[in-house]
C-alpha cells in the first residue's frame, strides 16, 4: 500500500476532521519513530495514517479494528501493517500482542497523540513550545481529558524502552513537524496533501 493509497482509503471512510487530524498526528509519530529506531519510515507512517480508517463506520468492539482489517486483506495490505492495527485495540491482543516495535510503537504512539493534541488545544501558543514537563502536569489533573488512560500513557513508554519524558518529547516533535496539517500552525489550513 502507498501513502496515495493510505491517504485515500481514510478520506473514504473518515468524514470527521478532528479523526483525520488524529491520523496524521499517529502518521507523523510513527513516521519520527521510524527513524528513530532505524526502520521503514513509509510502512510505520502508512500504518499511523490508516489506523483507526475504519472507526466511524464501526465504533464499537470488536467491529472496530477487524471490519478495517477485513477491508485492507481484501485489499492485499501488508500483513505487518493489519497486524499492527489489529494490536492497538486490547481485545484483539491474545491473537495480536504488542510483541513487535511497529505493535508497541502505535500503541504508544495513539493515545499520546491525542492527549498531546487536548494539551495543544488549550494552550495560547498551541504545539509551540511544548515540552514534556507541560504534558505531565496536565496529566496531573483527572478532569483534562478524562477518558485518556494515563496508565496507557506510562505503559507507552515503558514499551519503547524510553523514559516517559522522552517518549513525550518525541511525540512532541513529531507533532510540531506536522502542526500545519493539525490545524496548530500559523494558517490553521490544512494542506490539500499533509504529511
Amino acid at each position: 500500500m502507498t501513502r496515495d493509497e493510505a491517504l485515500s482509503l481514510l478520506t473514504e471512510y473518515t468524514q470527521s476532521e478532528s479523526l483525520r487530524k488524529h491520523a496524521y498526528a499517529v502518521e507523523a509519530a510513527l513516521r519520527h519513530y521510524a527513524v528513530h529506531f532505524g526502520t521503514d519510515p513509509e510502512l510505520w507512517g502508512i500504518t499511523g495514517l490508516i489506523h483507526d480508517f475504519d472507526y466511524e463506520r464501526w465504533p464499537d468492539p470488536p467491529a472496530h479494528t477487524r471490519e478495517g482489517a477485513r477491508i485492507l486483506r481484501e485489499r492485499g495490505t501488508e500483513e505487518e501493517i493489519v497486524g499492527a492495527i489489529l494490536s492497538h485495540a486490547e481485545w484483539n491482543r491474545a491473537e495480536y500482542p504488542l510483541d513487535r516495535p511497529l505493535r508497541k510503537t502505535l500503541f504508544a504512539a495513539d493515545e499520546l497523540c491525542g492527549f498531546i493534541t487536548a494539551v495543544a488545544y488549550v494552550r495560547p501558543e498551541k504545539l509551540a513550545g511544548m515540552t514534556a514537563s507541560s504534558v505531565r502536569k496536565k496529566m496531573k489533573q483527572k478532569s483534562f481529558a478524562a477518558a485518556v488512560k494515563r496508565d496507557d500513557l506510562e505503559q507507552g513508554a515503558a514499551l519503547l524502552g524510553l523514559p516517559f519524558e522522552d517518549h513525550v518529547s518525541h511525540v512532541i516533535t513529531a507533532m510540531q513537524g506536522v502542526a500545519d496539517t493539525l490545524g496548530f500552525g500559523a494558517t490553521g489550513q490544512v494542506p490539500p496533501n499533509p504529511v
